[in-house]
């Protein structure tokens, strides 16, 4: 039996215009568009709220944080992702990319372990379960900076919905943490480091990155092609760091620190990708370059939550405001990070594509949702 949902009187977030009106979905998929401020009879009235596509999602530590809420504190795995779900689900997510970082440093003063292998096997036998709200894909966070990269890559296959590999480099000293009071300070602070510690840890990562770093570089680039993976560059601060970048066919880059990074990223054809929480708090916490800056200057592309997932819908209306241009604000989480990824049955109100939904108001310029909607079942 068809299953039909139609939401009527509402805000419609289109490509390049808003538009009072509604739209009609069938087996979880959007069949028609229609204009006006008409409901019909059995359909939802939606009192003029927006209505967008859901918001997609493409770097988030949200998974890390619910199975290790503080540090050295280890939760169970299947609840976590469960819980992880639905929070998502719940601040407008329907499609994430989840990051797992890949690459571990099993000995030393900075010493971390495996886990991605695991964890992702947990999370696509809930998604085969049907067990989740939402959809869900694999960001595999490739750490050049450590002992155990290839090893770890290899336990993946083209099945594993691997959607994106990031190339991560924190060596101390250059991208995120060139200023190393600002590193010093948030490894004290996460992890209970002693001064003795950090600068084990400091001269550890510095020998790897010597010793290792240019194999794993190239290794995680080969990885990606297998996994049939979009590539991403993380941190890249020089123009000199993304043409390397745009050299291995990369065209999406995470949170360049720099505005000579984000114009290089621009004249290479590669989308820029910043954090929300950077947008709303104003700054970067690592001192980098600030979001707004780069997007009053034209060089902004693409928003992530990163370690908030309320900021992704609050951060994409605040750009709206910026830019004097909602639909365009809402892009930078709905079509933008579609497109950089590959996905073209979603990221836009239209005929034939996935019927995931955001209903939300403006409360003095803050958005509180009313409803989500993925594949046309209700999840929030």
């Amino acid at each position: 039996m068809t299953e039909e949902l139609i939401l009527a009187n509402a805000m419609l977030v289109l490509p390049g215009e808003t538009r009072r009106g509604g739209l009609r979905v069938r087996d979880g998929v959007i069949s028609d568009l229609f204009t006006g401020p008409a409901v019909p009879s059995g359909s939802i009235d939606c009192q003029g709220d927006y209505l967008g596509p859901g918001l997609i999602e493409l770097h988030t530590d949200n998974l890390e944080r619910h199975i290790q809420p503080r540090p050295k504190v280890d939760w169970p795995h299947v609840p976590a992702i469960i819980a992880h779900d639905a929070e998502l689900a719940g601040t407008g997510i329907t499609t994430v990319f989840d990051a797992m970082r890949v690459g571990s440093i099993p000995s030393g003063a900075g010493r971390y372990l495996k886990y991605a292998r695991g964890l992702s096997r947990e999370l696509l036998e809930l998604r085969a379960a049907d067990a989740l709200k939402i959809s869900h894909f694999l960001h595999l966070r490739a750490e050049v900076c450590s002992e155990t990269l290839l090893q770890e890559l290899a336990e993946f296959t083209a099945e594993d919905r691997v959607g994106i590999v990031s190339l991560m480099d924190h060596t101390p000293g250059q991208r995120q943490f060139r200023d190393m009071t600002k590193l010093e300070a948030y490894l004290k602070g996460k992890h209970a480091m002693s001064e003795d510690e950090f600068f084990q840890h400091v001269s550890q990562l510095k020998a790897l990155r010597d010793r290792v770093g240019d194999d794993h570089e190239a290794g995680a680039v080969r990885e990606a092609a297998r996994f049939g993976a979009v590539l991403a560059s993380h941190d890249d601060t020089t123009e000199a760091q993304v043409g390397v970048s745009a050299g291995y066919g990369i065209r999406l880059a995470e949170f360049p620190t720099t505005v000579e990074a984000a114009q290089a990223c621009r004249d290479n054809g590669i989308a820029v990708m910043m954090g929300a929480p950077n947008l709303i708090r104003g700054g970067s916490h690592s001192g980098n370059v600030a979001a707004r800056e780069l997007a009053e200057l034209d060089l902004l592309d693409i928003l992530s939550s990163d370690y908030v997932p309320a900021a992704l819908l609050l951060a994409a209306v605040q750009l709206g405001e910026i830019w004097g241009d909602i639909s365009r604000g809402l892009a930078t989480v709905t079509r933008a990070p579609a497109r950089a990824v590959g996905l073209d049955d979603r990221g836009k109100l239209e005929p034939g594509l996935r019927a995931d939904l955001i209903r939300f108001r403006l409360r003095d310029g803050v958005p509180a949702l009313t409803g989500v909607w993925a594949r046309g079942a209700r999840v929030a």
